[in-house]
């Protein structure tokens, strides 16, 4: 028979969301990989929510924020990345509700800034097109990137 959870098991989980904001799916998928049973990881992750190492919400909000300052990433990407760690709709708009949106959009305006210098496209259009393209890749709203270019000169 297989023990209940390995010796040690909720101190390296702890540890574990110590180190850095995690979401649960991210806990989850480190447990299962320590070769925990699916009722002893739902158990951990109760504790750990109840002791206040996992919190979503939390979580959320540090990564839409870190990722906006230091990635430059827009709110539409940063939505998707969240998705994409299973974050709930609730914990996704409470953390782009944190990100500061003249703080974004003042940043946004000095990046189209330097990469319209950077790129070395002649044609104006074209040169405008790709800027425009490379930052809805990078999760920012049409409307953004036209008022940021706009603003540029």
């Amino acid at each position: 028979m297989r023990p209940i959870s390995s010796p040690g098991t909720l101190s390296k989980a702890r540890a574990y969301c110590a180190r850095q904001e995690r979401a649960q799916q991210e806990l989850r998928d480190k447990l299962y990989g320590w070769g925990e049973a699916k009722a002893q990881v739902e158990s951990i992750i109760a504790q750990l929510i109840g002791e206040g190492f996992l919190n979503e919400a939390r979580f959320a909000e540090h990564f839409a924020v870190s990722k906006s300052r230091q990635k430059g990433w827009g709110k539409r990407k940063i939505e998707q990345a969240l998705r994409m760690k299973r974050v709930s709709e609730h914990c996704i708009r409470h953390g782009l509700k944190a990100i500061d949106g003249e703080e974004s959009l003042e940043s946004l305006k000095k990046l189209v800034a330097k990469r319209w210098e950077r790129e070395k496209e002649l044609d104006t259009f074209v040169k405008r097109q790709k800027v425009m393209a490379f930052f809805l890749r990078k999760g920012y709203a049409v409307e953004e990137v036209k008022r940021a270019l706009a603003e540029r000169a």
